[in-house]
């Protein structure tokens, strides 16, 4: 599981260790992952281990992964290490770090991990490999364009991939949440607050790991199903203007907290 110390990739971690699996976790932050993996091991009696990588460095963390995964058999991939904007912004106003760091982490750390594991799962003929997207690739979101593009980029390759691999004994999952009230989302006051439409990442979770091997595509939680055919439904001017105005509304409300 990528990206394993805060959020979903933490829970989730946690739903799978509940359910008798060794979890291996993989983050950037060497404190963290050593308290993490301490408390599933002792809180579940599973066997858990973590790699320390940095996944906005580019191709360098990938030959160490490589090298520690090796002899291991692994049976469910969580490619769940993202980026978010500090808050939602125009893309003129974003650095050119934050542009490649959005791109290594949120793209190309989902590509290398499938083709570090997925030749294993392809000799066992069994595997499930779990993609968090989000439900920003429903329609195009503006304010968030390199998040809402790199989200689209995974929900598009692991519907092929599936299709691919399937035949072979792989299940490849699209995970579309909408906002779950994490450190993520802490720009916005709302949204980091649980909620009705908001729910913890504990409770998203546990959704969320018992569609695994039932669905390709699925938001994961039933409440945000109905957000998700809401959205698609709608026209994509109505979607985008929607956006606009509450992106705006994020927006000031950071650059006011900022000030103070």
């Amino acid at each position: 599981i990528t990206g394993s110390t805060d959020g979903i990739g933490k829970a989730y971690a946690e739903e799978l260790a509940k359910r008798g699996v060794n979890i291996i976790l993989i983050s950037r932050n060497k404190e963290k992952l050593e308290a993490v993996s301490r408390s599933i091991s002792e809180t579940y009696k599973v066997e858990t281990d973590f790699i320390v990588a940095d996944f906005s460095k580019g191709r360098e963390p990938y030959p160490a992964i490589k090298e520690a995964l090796k002899d291991r058999e692994i049976g469910i991939l969580v490619n769940n290490v993202g980026m978010f904007y500090s808050y939602p912004d125009y893309f003129t106003n974003l650095s050119e770090d934050m542009l490649w760091d959005m791109i290594n982490i949120n793209i190309a750390s989902a590509n290398m991990m499938m083709h570090i594991v997925l030749p294993g799962m392809v000799e066992k003929k069994k595997g499930a490999i779990v993609n968090v997207s989000s439900a920003s690739c429903c329609q195009p979101t503006p304010m968030l364009t390199i998040y809402g593009a790199s989200k689209t980029y995974l929900d598009y390759f692991s519907r092929a991939l599936h299709y691919e691999y399937a035949s072979k004994g792989i299940f490849v999952q699209s995970l579309t949440p909408f906002v779950i009230a994490t450190k993520m989302v802490a720009c916005s006051s709302t949204a980091s607050k649980r909620s009705f439409f908001f729910p913890s990442a504990e409770e998203y979770a546990s959704h969320a790991v018992s569609t695994l091997g039932l669905s390709t595509r699925t938001t994961g939680y039933w409440k945000h199903a109905i957000k998700f055919t809401l959205g698609e439904h709608l026209p994509e001017w109505i979607w985008a203007w929607f956006a606009m105005y509450f992106c705006r509304i994020i927006r000031k409300e950071a650059l006011t907290c900022k000030v103070k």
